[in-house]
């Protein structure tokens, strides 16, 4: 077993998927964006991205509401790298112990406590990985992103499942207890939310209440699910976008990351630490009346 202390997904690189028309012109032209809608995106994507509130939503969902510019796959590449950062150093003992494990799974050691943890990551990613590249062929990505009424619809019934098991499941499981099979689990309800609005850490952080674990435990393991999801993601949109940036493009990417990765550190300090006082239902109700607004907002 392992040890977890403190310290944009595939899923939602196959949610914004849609390097069309408004991405290619960001990238081909060198349009420019202003310091503050840089720094609204990142904060946006680094305090939503660990929140079980959908980040994917928000930024879907900020070009409608504002009236403003698509901030293009550029800018969700280096939102993403700077949430990668923040998660990685707030559980830099725990990232550590993966990666060595990564190391002794090349080396046939499954069975020791860092192999356990890299190979329960590995597996929790796959059913992600697999189906996420079934949609973004299937181009079905695409049409889900531009449904208003389907992302309000996930954030509001999502809230409620969050909901219903965090306050009737037992908290008797700690993250160590984490099982091979309890990862594969898991990596099922995080393909959940390949469902623009889900939320890819509010849907396993329900699915580790579910089984038991606490609330701290499941954050954790959720935000440890994470790291290769998000590496996935940046280098799935990176191959396309970055032979095509411009220096302008490249030295927005940069503010975003710094931007992004601040606020993702900060927020997941202040989650984590309201986890030991506070249940998740301050973020059910704000998804509850944010999906309901959407629904209503869709069909007026």
């Amino acid at each position: 077993m392992w040890n977890i202390s403190p310290n944009r997904t595939l899923i939602e690189a196959v949610q914004k998927s849609k390097i069309c028309s408004i991405d290619r012109e960001r990238i081909t032209t060198g349009t420019a964006m202003s310091l503050l809608h840089l720094f609204i995106v990142s904060v946006i994507q680094g305090v939503t991205e660990f929140l079980p509130i959908s980040s994917s939503a928000h930024l879907i969902l900020l070009p409608h509401l504002a009236g403003i510019q698509d901030q293009g796959v550029m800018i969700d590449v280096s939102v993403h790298l700077g949430t990668l950062f923040a998660v990685i150093i707030f559980f830099w003992a725990d990232a550590k112990q993966a990666l060595i494990g990564l190391f002794h799974l090349l080396r046939g050691q499954k069975h020791t406590p860092q192999g356990h943890l890299a190979l329960a990551l590995i597996i929790a990613t796959i059913p992600a990985v697999i189906v996420g590249l079934i949609l973004k062929i299937t181009g079905l990505a695409d049409s889900m992103r531009d449904s208003v009424a389907l992302i309000g619809a996930t954030m509001a019934g999502f809230g409620v499942v969050l909901w219903w098991y965090d306050t009737r499941s037992p908290a008797v499981a700690e993250a160590k207890d984490w099982t091979l099979r309890q990862a594969f689990t898991l990596g099922l309800w995080q393909a959940l939310a390949l469902i623009p609005g889900t939320s890819r850490s509010g849907i396993t952080i329900t699915g580790a209440r579910r089984m038991g674990y606490t609330r701290e435990s499941a954050a954790r393991i959720s935000m440890l699910m994470s790291i290769p999801t998000i590496i996935a993601a940046g280098a799935l949109e990176a191959i396309d976008v970055l032979p095509h940036a411009t220096a302008a493009q490249w030295q927005e990417a940069g503010i975003a990351t710094v931007f992004a990765g601040l606020s993702a550190f900060v927020a997941l300090g202040l989650m984590m630490r309201l986890l030991k006082s506070v249940s998740f239902t301050p973020y059910v109700i704000y998804r509850v009346i944010l999906g309901l607004g959407l629904i209503v907002w869709a069909y007026i």
